[in-house]
């Protein structure tokens, strides 16, 4: 199992940049040890707009192999909303503090 990437409480066009070259390097990290399948978490977001969504999908058109392991239900939400429901998917997410359950 890989080391899990975990999102900031703020995932919108304020912090962005910031998230981006986070998740970007450990990307890059994550790849250069062979991973095949990268984990992240949501469990930690209270606030999240189309610019954190778009931050994934760019992580979904990099070519690497990702999925969400914890969600918060803001998350959820925003994922519902914004068409990214497959991102949601309850067959992978772990029980967090107000988050989906298994």
């Amino acid at each position: 199992m890989s080391e899990r990437f975990e999102l900031p409480s703020e995932l919108n066009i304020y912090s962005v940049m910031e998230s981006r070259d986070a998740l970007l390097a450990w990307v890059s990290d994550q790849a250069a040890q062979a991973k095949e399948f990268l984990e992240i978490s949501a469990r930690d977001i209270e606030n999240v707009d189309g610019a954190g969504l778009q931050l994934l999908a760019a992580l979904s058109n990099m070519g690497q192999s990702w999925r969400l392991v914890e969600a918060s239900d803001v998350f959820i939400d925003a994922c519902n909303n914004m068409g990214f429901s497959h991102w949601v998917d309850k067959r992978y997410l772990k029980v967090s503090d107000g988050g989906v359950k298994s």
